[in-house]
C-alpha cells in the first residue's frame, strides 16, 4: 500500500466509529437500554391502568431519536434490526421492568398499583413519564 492510501485509509478509519473500534452490542449500549426501559414501562402502565393513556405520538418520536442515536454512533440498520429482533433482551427487560414494578408496588394482584407508578413518573417527568398522560 501506497503511503497516500494508507493515509487515507487511517482518515476514513478514523472518521468512522464503527471502523475504528468495534462497537459493544447495541443492547449494552446504556442509552439505548435506558431508553427501553422508559418505553418498557410506560407500556407496562398504559396497559395495567384505565386512568393513564399514552403519548403515541411522543413515544414514536422517542423511539425515532434511539434509532437516530444508534445511527450516529455507527451502528446499522442491521444492528438496528437485529436488536427489534433480540427476543432474549427484550424477555430480560421485560422481567427487569416487572420486577421494578413489583418492588414498587405494582403487581397483577395490586392494579392501581401501576396507576400510583405511572403518576410518580408524570410528577418526576422522567423519560417514561413523558410517554404517559393522566386522565
Amino acid at each position: 500500500m501506497t503511503r497516500p492510501i494508507a493515509a487515507l485509509a487511517l482518515v476514513v478509519g478514523l472518521s468512522n466509529p464503527a471502523i475504528a473500534q468495534a462497537l459493544p452490542p447495541l443492547e449494552e449500549d446504556p442509552t439505548v437500554v435506558s431508553g427501553f426501559y422508559a418505553i418498557g414501562l410506560a407500556d407496562e402502565v398504559r396497559k395495567n391502568c384505565d386512568d393513564i393513556s399514552p403519548r403515541w405520538i411522543r413515544a414514536v418520536t422517542f423511539l425515532n431519536s434511539l434509532k437516530n442515536y444508534a445511527e450516529r454512533k455507527g451502528y446499522s440498520s442491521a444492528d438496528i434490526k437485529a436488536l427489534r429482533n433480540n427476543d432474549a433482551a427484550e424477555d430480560a427487560l421485560r422481567d427487569r421492568i416487572r420486577a421494578d414494578l413489583a418492588a414498587r408496588g405494582a403487581t397483577p394482584d395490586n392494579p392501581e398499583g401501576y396507576c400510583a407508578v405511572g403518576r410518580a413518573e408524570i410528577a418526576a417527568e422522567t423519560q417514561a413519564g413523558r410517554l404517559l398522560s393522566a386522565h
